[in-house]
């Protein structure tokens, strides 16, 4: 990204990186405390409960190729393809809307279905 991406797509991308790279602590900094995130298991609200969400999916977290991004002052939308320990491929986007440095909602979309299976499969 150049020195002209805009402030959505900046902060979605350092939280990207960061919680790609294993580092909970510092994608959370990114993440604003009221945050608002619609996600495929319902809607999930404030910090806590949103570290809560991604914790157990950085852990298993194996790899992430960054697909796409796209973003403005106030809104960004990345697309990526992750790999776990249960799931080889679980594509994902986000799209989050950015206040002031901080992700105040996101709309978060992946595929339950294969999660699913790998865990009725593992016993």
């Amino acid at each position: 990204m150049t020195g002209s991406t805009k402030a959505a797509l900046r902060t979605a991308l350092a939280y990207h990186d960061a919680w790609t790279g294993k580092d909970l602590d510092r994608a959370m900094g990114f993440i604003a405390d009221d945050i608002v995130c619609d996600a495929p298991a319902g809607r999930i609200e404030g910090a806590a409960a949103y570290r809560a969400f991604m914790g157990p999916f950085v852990e298993m977290l194996i790899s992430t190729e960054l697909i796409a991004a796209f973003g403005d002052d106030e809104t960004a939308l990345i697309m990526y393809d992750t790999e776990t320990v249960l799931v080889k491929h679980a594509p994902g986007a986000e799209c989050v809307t950015v206040q002031d440095g901080k992700i105040v909602f996101s709309r978060f979309l992946f595929d339950r279905a294969p999660f699913e299976a790998a865990r009725r499969a593992a016993g």
